[in-house]
């Protein structure tokens, strides 16, 4: 063991401080995203997202859990009829970082929230839409 000291020490000190690592990602997870922040973000799309019978986009009120084209007082796309997507957290994602290749051929007229921490805190808002 002498003869291997200086290595084993250094062999311990990587494997305390890979597992403190470790436990620190565990025990501290990610900022968590911010629902007053995802409101503000989603002030722009409140034009089309409304309640308003003649609103431009369909109302995102309740929209978590809720099958997609499934209200039945607006005119969805095809494509949106044909996605049968349930919108959940990672479906929202998906579906705000990039519409078209989430639901190729949908109507809404965005390039995605390229900014992952955006997206999230707009998801986070859209779940306080009960």
């Amino acid at each position: 063991m002498q003869k291997f000291g200086g290595r084993m020490r250094v062999l311990a000190l990587n494997l305390a401080t890979a597992t403190a690592c470790c436990l620190a990602l565990v025990i501290c997870p990610a900022a968590a995203a911010d629902a007053e922040h995802g409101k503000a973000l989603f002030a722009p799309c409140a034009a089309c997202h409304t309640d308003r019978p003649d609103a431009l986009g369909p109302s995102l009120k309740g929209v978590f859990g809720r099958r997609s084209a499934a209200l039945e007082d607006f005119r969805y796309s095809n494509a949106m009829r044909r996605a049968n997507l349930v919108w959940d957290a990672d479906n929202l994602r998906a579906y705000l970082s990039n519409p078209q290749g989430k639901v190729k051929g949908n109507r809404m007229p965005l390039d995605g929230i390229t900014d992952g921490k955006d997206a999230d805190d707009i998801v986070e808002y859209l779940e306080t839409l009960r």
